[in-house]
């Protein structure tokens, strides 16, 4: 297995698929998971001839279990550090839910500085920000996401299958068909990484402003979302995230939930391949 070890000694472990001398998409997971949750993704523009790049954040699936850094300026040096290492130019960075903000992060800090970015994808995507603040009224309770850590805490293997199989993919909705195998993934990822690195980052995906990071980005940027996204309010999100950004294309899909990369592949990924070769 391939590994890079970033400047503050974390071994991070990446996939590096496809042609060497293709253009790189580099996908950035989400909260709990790692890079396995973009299985459909990779093979689908493997198959098309890029180059496909996914790692795994720190505390997550086969990254070091480290105690400190998960915070949001973390991820990004982090996913810098692969970048760095493979050498990837013009590439294509696509990242769902808490893996968005940290290609905002990464795009805005790291990636357009050293002009290694051609393009942005936001899925799901948590930026600007999740918690509600004085300035921000119509974002999400602190509450909510103090219940999170709390259930975590008490029974993390519990609190996974419930996310997994309840409002994460839509399957809590009365005319879903539940994909048993897909809950059974999403757990199996989660569980492979640190209770510590899950706990913390919370914190880091719910009160990270990212405003700046979003009104910094000049790289053309697709952002998309389902208006039936339970986890993360389409409305405090990608319209906000279209608004902030200077060069922004939206779509948001109907019906769609937060884990749509999954359950609808079959209608992101044209869409997704389309932009890049846009």
């Amino acid at each position: 297995m391939a590994y890079v070890t970033t400047a503050d000694g974390v071994e991070i472990f990446y996939k590096d698929w496809g042609p060497r001398d293709a253009q790189p998409i580099v996908f950035h997971h989400g909260w709990p998971l790692s890079s396995d949750d973009w299985d459909a993704q990779m093979l689908f523009f493997l198959a098309n001839g890029y180059r496909v790049v996914a790692h795994d954040r720190r505390g997550h699936g086969r990254s070091a279990q480290v105690g400190t850094g998960h915070d949001m300026d973390h991820y990004a040096a982090d996913a810098a550090a692969v970048a760095e290492h493979l050498d990837l130019r013009n590439a294509v960075h696509i990242g769902h839910s808490t893996g968005g903000g940290e290609v905002a992060r990464y795009v805005a800090k790291h990636g357009q500085p050293q002009g290694r970015v051609a393009k942005a994808v936001l899925v799901s995507a948590v930026p600007p920000l999740m918690v509600q603040t004085e300035a921000n009224p119509e974002g999400t309770p602190i509450t909510v996401f103090d219940g999170f850590r709390q259930a975590l805490a008490a029974n993390r293997a519990q609190f996974f299958l419930d996310v997994a199989a309840g409002p994460f993919y839509g399957f809590n909705r009365e005319d879903a068909t539940v994909s048993e195998g897909v809950v059974r993934n999403w757990w199996r990822q989660g569980m492979m990484g640190g209770a510590n690195a899950h706990y913390d980052g919370i914190k880091a995906f719910s009160e990270t402003d990212q405003t700046g990071d979003l009104k910094a980005i000049t790289v053309p940027t697709l952002v998309l979302q389902g208006d039936d996204d339970q986890i993360v309010p389409y409305k405090d999100a990608a319209l906000l995230q279209a608004k902030l950004l200077q060069h922004a294309t939206l779509k948001i899909y109907e019906g769609f939930p937060h884990g749509m990369l999954t359950t609808h592949a079959d209608v992101i990924n044209p869409d997704l391949l389309a932009f890049v070769r846009s």
